[in-house]
């Protein structure tokens, strides 16, 4: 009796496999794949039903949500690091009795809890359910720091734009008012527009696909954005685990983003960005000044090397994304910023006898450095596999490069004034720096692609189990890196 209930279940067992090796040979690759990434079938096949024109009208429906508010919550961000820079042709120095190095401790303060910060704050936002909270707070936060130094001193250096010279030269105009000099209006005015900004966060900042489904996305596009992301960058892990207990953080992720060699290289290519866009922000009303410019005319002066800046930013990102190839431009800016700050350590000297060529120079210098900073972050975020490891990654690297801010600080000093030789000698030695290490990494990645494709993906499988492969992330033989 008992022999026969064995036959009996080795029977269907075998009845069950062969069934089951029956629909794996039914399912087409593309569902199996998204099954081993962790999806249900049901799941996977709904995520790829929809057609690619659907699909390209689900996302650009989240980026005409989305990008506009980050475009002004960015705007605002870096208007407010720059108008320090504004303010100093305006009397900032005279009326704070600043002398020496005064000015540049004042800028290089900003950066030491910008940096310290730049980690803990990713890990803090990743606990947040409602990121347009937490960016609400801090944007608010912000503000009312940034309309109290009308009063009060502190700030730091940064990008601003084509906006802060026009906004500076115009609220310039209003020294005087309420015995307040034009400097401190600077500050009063856009610290509250960026206080309005960050009360307007908590409600017009999208949180996430769930949070939208019923109001601006339908539930299967809520859907199909969460599948899409879990497919693409990895299923989040629960916060909490199977005995209801809250997960503790992995500080083996911690870990493992500080010994990852790629981080620091793309620091590296990250402080080849702001060593030259913090230094020149904080100098540049200056260095137009000193070509023979009053205050008024420098200000507005800055804002068509900011213009061009950005321009070159949207069309080097366009063309980096239809070639889905990011070195070659982040090289390119970092070749236009060696030649512009050459030009500037060169021709700064005499600097009034040649107006016409360092006037270029800065628009070329702006060029080529604002499409690194967008392009070393998007390579950065997609060579890190995992949620996690991302989060504190590409806050790492920002945090690691923005030490280049401290040292931009620095290296324009007005007792080498016109000629700036540090400032732009400084400049060129980390664009040269960054390009070196955007090139090192290129063939790095390269390198590593080409050695993990000697094997198949079924031969690699066949050496390594799924939770040794997911362990890996970003060092898993099937993850590739993006060029």
């Amino acid at each position: 009796m008992v022999l026969e209930e064995k036959n009996s279940l080795s029977e269907r067992k075998s009845v069950d496999d062969a069934d089951f090796e029956k629909a794996q040979w039914s399912v087409p690759d593309h569902i199996q794949k998204a099954m081993r990434a962790g999806l249900s079938e049901e799941d996977a096949t709904f995520l790829h039903s929809l057609s690619k024109k659907e699909q390209d009208k689900i996302f650009h429906k989240v980026d005409w949500r989305l990008c506009p508010m980050l475009a002004v919550l960015y705007l605002i961000s870096h208007l407010d690091r720059a108008n320090i820079g504004n303010a100093k042709i305006e009397g900032l120095e005279d009326t704070l009795n600043m002398s020496g190095t005064d000015y540049n401790v004042a800028l290089m303060i900003f950066f030491v809890p910008y940096v310290l910060c730049e980690v803990p704050s990713n890990m803090i936002l990743a606990k947040f359910n409602r990121p347009s909270w937490y960016m609400g707070i801090l944007v608010v936060s912000w503000g009312i720091c940034m309309t109290c130094m009308g009063a009060l001193f502190y700030c730091a250096s940064a990008t601003s734009g084509a906006f802060s010279g026009l906004l500076a030269a115009a609220i310039a105009k209003m020294n005087g008012i309420g015995n307040y000099e034009g400097w401190r209006w600077i500050f009063i005015l856009e610290g509250l527009v960026t206080v309005l900004m960050g009360i307007a966060v908590f409600w017009l900042l999208p949180d996430s696909p769930a949070h939208g489904a019923g109001r601006w996305l339908t539930h299967d596009e809520a859907r199909f954005l969460e599948l899409n992301h879990n497919l693409t960058r990895g299923i989040q892990k629960p916060k909490f685990n199977a005995d209801g207990k809250k997960q503790k953080f992995q500080w083996s992720i911690l870990w493992a983003v500080l010994k990852d060699w790629q981080i620091y290289l793309q620091a590296m290519i990250f402080a080849s960005n702001a060593v030259p866009n913090y230094g020149l922000k904080f100098t540049m009303p200056q260095i137009l000044k000193n070509m023979g410019y009053s205050s008024t005319n420098a200000q507005l002066l800055t804002a068509p090397p900011y213009a061009c800046g950005a321009i070159s930013a949207l069309v080097s990102a366009l063309l980096a994304d239809r070639f889905t190839w990011r070195m070659p431009f982040i090289v390119g800016s970092q070749s236009l910023l060696i030649i512009a700050y050459a030009i500037l350590f060169a021709k700064a000297e005499n600097i009034k006898s040649n107006v016409a060529l360092c006037y270029f120079s800065v628009h070329l210098a702006c060029i080529g450095i604002y499409p690194i900073l967008p392009g070393t972050n998007a390579w950065t975020i997609n060579n890190l596999a995992g949620p996690a490891k991302r989060a504190i990654g590409i806050s790492m690297m920002i945090a690691t490069g923005n030490l280049g801010g401290i040292v931009g600080s620095f290296i324009y000093q007005e007792k080498e004034a016109p000629k700036y030789p540090t400032g732009f000698g400084a400049s060129l030695s980390f664009a040269a720096a960054g390009a070196v290490s955007a090139l090192t990494l290129e063939y790095a990645y390269w390198s590593i692609n080409k050695k993990n494709a000697e094997k198949s993906e079924d031969e690699w499988r066949a050496t390594y189990t799924e939770a040794q492969l997911e362990k890996m992330g970003d060092r898993s033989p099937l993850f590739k890196y993006s060029l």
